[in-house]
């Protein structure tokens, strides 16, 4: 396997949910609350406006009250990556110019899409990310997700990686996300920086043995995560695998049941933010699937539970 340089950014960089309140109105000093116990915690870092964060739901007003909240309120204590993902290659751009100025330390991306059908051929997904490279001097990353129905093959990953300045993380959602991982490490070699994972850790172990350095993960609990990539990391891969093994059915309950609700879930238990409610029209949590979540965070003392009370 070509060898990698030092990651600038690794580790677990939890998506931050966004809060509203009972109206659906922003709530930004849940908000704030919210980022103090994700640090706190022990993430790594962390990333904003993400799907997990309900982006798409969200205005650009909106999102640029939550960019300048976030950066001016974690004020450097972690790195924070944005995501400023839009289908205009212009819009996407001064998106991520806007964050850069603000402070942020990365950019995520998704490639070009609109709704079901609507997508750009290969080349014109190359210069999306070379023109966003352009405009700014920090890493992207590229999230390679199913949501946007675009197929990003290991080799042209790995390609933009050699071919454009700033590509250096890649965030692997797609079905055998270790095998993908493998492959676009073995194809870039140098160039890629940051092979990372996501999915809320549902395949961190396989994707940690493929070589991820990072993952991004639900925000509901990076204390039980981060000590999982940190024992990996030192070389204690079966005290990994221990600790991976307890926490596994609160990640599958998350990944597979409860999705972004998750977090916020777990921090309006623990009294760290006022309300947990989803933006109209998602639907707000079972609750049975609320009860099944908190006895499975009970069980292993998650910290957002105690946190705020």
């Amino acid at each position: 396997m070509p060898s990698q340089p030092a990651p600038r950014y690794q580790g677990v960089f939890p998506v931050v949910p966004t809060t509203f309140d009972e109206s659906g109105a922003l709530d930004l000093a849940s908000q704030k609350r919210c980022l103090d116990f994700m640090i706190e915690a022990g993430s790594d870092g962390l990333c904003i406006l993400a799907n997990f964060s309900e982006q798409f739901l969200l205005s650009d007003d909106e999102r640029e009250v939550l960019t300048r909240t976030a950066l001016e309120h974690v004020a450097g204590r972690v790195p924070v990556i944005v995501t400023t993902t839009h289908t205009s290659t212009r819009v996407c751009a001064e998106r991520s110019r806007r964050a850069q100025d603000a402070g942020a330390a990365m950019v995520m991306v998704m490639p070009p899409y609109h709704g079901a059908t609507f997508r750009v051929p290969e080349e014109k997904i190359v210069e999306f990310y070379a023109r966003l490279s352009d405009a700014i001097g920090i890493p992207i990353m590229i999230q390679d997700a199913p949501a946007s129905g675009t197929v990003l093959s290991a080799p042209l990953l790995a390609r933009m990686a050699r071919e454009i300045e700033h590509v250096r993380y890649f965030k692997i959602e797609t079905a055998g996300a270790a095998n993908k991982l493998r492959e676009l490490i073995r194809l870039g070699g140098d160039a890629i920086e940051g092979p990372w994972d996501g999915e809320e850790a549902i395949t961190l172990l396989p994707d940690l043995d493929a070589g991820a350095t990072g993952s991004m993960t639900g925000g509901g609990y990076p204390d039980g995560l981060r000590p999982i990539l940190d024992a990996y990391r030192a070389g204690r891969r079966e005290e990994a695998i221990e600790r991976y093994t307890r926490w596994l059915p609160l990640i599958n309950i998350e990944n597979r049941q409860c999705g972004f609700l998750a977090a916020k879930a777990l921090m309006k238990e623990g009294g760290i933010i006022a309300c947990d409610a989803p933006r109209h029209p998602w639907p707000g949590l079972h609750p049975e699937a609320r009860k099944m979540l908190l006895e499975a965070a009970r069980r292993l003392d998650v910290m957002a539970l105690r946190w705020g009370r």
